[in-house]
């Protein structure tokens, strides 16, 4: 069954242009903002591999269906998972997470470790 898609003559809010005007157009020109954003994308990707390590963590991942693929899908980095969108968020989010949550000094803290 395939509906009709009815689209709206309102035009989106003013935040959600600027915020599309900015990403679009805003040119990033300082090499330690770029520095600083590949040492974050580093350490989220370290954490995310490590949590892999931990079976509370392993449980939780994967498709609903176990042993299912969805073709073409959001890969879950260190697995051989291929997933839909929703669940990928969720898998990959679980893995970044998983070392801040269950890290018993962080959690005292809320320091969130950023190796550099």
């Amino acid at each position: 069954m395939s509906h009709e898609v009815k689209r709206s003559n309102q035009n989106p809010d003013q935040v959600l242009v600027d915020i599309a005007n900015y990403v679009d157009h805003f040119e990033i020109k300082s090499s330690l903002a770029y520095e600083t954003a590949r040492n974050c994308l580093i350490d989220t990707l370290g954490c995310g591999l490590e949590a892999l390590g931990y079976p509370a963590c392993t449980k939780l991942l994967g498709p609903v269906i176990p042993g299912s693929t969805v073709p073409n899908g959001a890969r879950i980095p260190g697995t051989e998972y291929e997933l839909d969108p929703i669940n990928a968020a969720f898998n990959i989010g679980a893995m970044i997470r998983w070392l801040d949550l269950m890290t018993p000094g962080l959690q005292q803290s809320g320091v969130i470790p950023l190796i550099t």
